[in-house]
């Protein structure tokens, strides 16, 4: 493996988490990796810091147009940076922005293109990934063909490690048209909250066995110790109960972190598909017949509001 381009995305002038997974996906391949970032949100410390987790060198290209997510000036710039550096691989985090980017990329660049890959590729005889599909249920080995190819890899496919070092920075100068800008982006609105869902190794949910919006501040107390992200089922965010950018589930945010704490949630399939490449899940509750526990690693049989207070509890003594 020569040369591996890293597209990575930054939130708040921070890299995001999952593109550190990206960064050190591609140093665990082998070769030259080199990361490209846009816009001019983001410090020349931040993206000199890549170093420690894998990359060589950052392709900056610095331009204010370029600090929200547009989609066809990214794939441009991503296509051009590949072409300069020789890269034969493209990797990147599987995400909201990832995906249209990478789909962009593959046509441009005429590549051959996997998301959700899981492991790292097997060069024995060929290219092959191994993919999550079926929302996490099975897996599928995906032979790669082209000489160009793409990998969207999903979160939790490679471990994060600091390495020491520091990246080189480079301003790059990609050559946009007016078609790579028309598409603009009027407004955004931003999930809030300190640790947010998608980047979260923690993550804490409420259903509709809390009863009610006013009972949701022990599940905040809850995901504060733990420093842990809050989500909630779909009928909970469709009653209003939370906002709809915690609903976790199919047609929601799809969450993958170390741990998934369940609260007073039946288990519908559509959430369970939004859930179940989490490491670890804890179900709580009062009916031993819900069918998320048949998901669960763990399960605690009782009623969240006697159950909570005692962990959230037990959680502050452990500190």
């Amino acid at each position: 493996m020569s040369s591996i381009l890293v597209f990575v995305e930054s939130a708040d002038g921070r890299i995001k988490k999952s593109s550190l997974e990206a960064i050190a996906f591609a140093h665990a391949m082998g070769g030259e990796v080199t990361a490209i970032a846009f816009g001019n949100e983001v410090s020349q410390d931040e993206l000199s810091g890549l170093g420690n987790f894998g990359a060589t060198k950052v392709l900056h290209i610095n331009d204010e147009k370029l600090n929200q997510g547009v989609i066809q000036a990214y794939a441009s710039g991503i296509a051009q940076a590949m072409e300069k550096i020789g890269a034969d691989v493209l990797v990147l985090a599987n995400s909201s922005l990832g995906n249209p980017v990478s789909a962009r990329v593959a046509i441009k660049m005429d590549a051959s293109l996997v998301s959700n890959v899981t492991e790292l590729p097997s060069t024995d005889g060929g290219f092959s990934v191994k993919r999550s599909i079926y929302t996490g249920k099975a897996f599928a080995n995906v032979e790669l063909t082209k000489a160009k190819k793409i990998l969207a890899i999903r979160k939790n496919a490679a471990e994060v490690k600091e390495l020491g070092g520091s990246a080189n920075v480079e301003v790059f100068s990609a050559n946009f048209n007016d078609a790579d800008f028309s598409a603009k982006i009027t407004s955004t609105e931003k999930a809030t909250g300190d640790i947010l869902l998608p980047e979260a190794e923690i993550v804490v949910s409420g259903g509709r066995g809390l009863k009610g919006s006013e009972n949701w501040g022990m599940i905040e107390e809850l995901a504060k110790e733990l420093g842990a992200a809050t989500g909630c089922s779909k009928p909970v965010s469709d009653m209003g109960w939370r906002p709809h950018h915690e609903h976790v589930g199919q047609t929601g945010v799809k969450v993958s972190p170390q741990l998934y704490i369940a609260i007073g949630i039946s288990g519908a399939i559509q959430h369970l598909a939004g859930v179940n490449s989490s490491k670890n899940i804890v179900v709580i509750n009062k009916d031993p017949e819900a069918p998320f526990f048949k998901a669960a690693d763990y399960g605690i049989v009782g009623d969240a509001f006697e159950v909570i207070p005692k962990l959230t509890e037990a959680i502050k003594a452990a500190k």
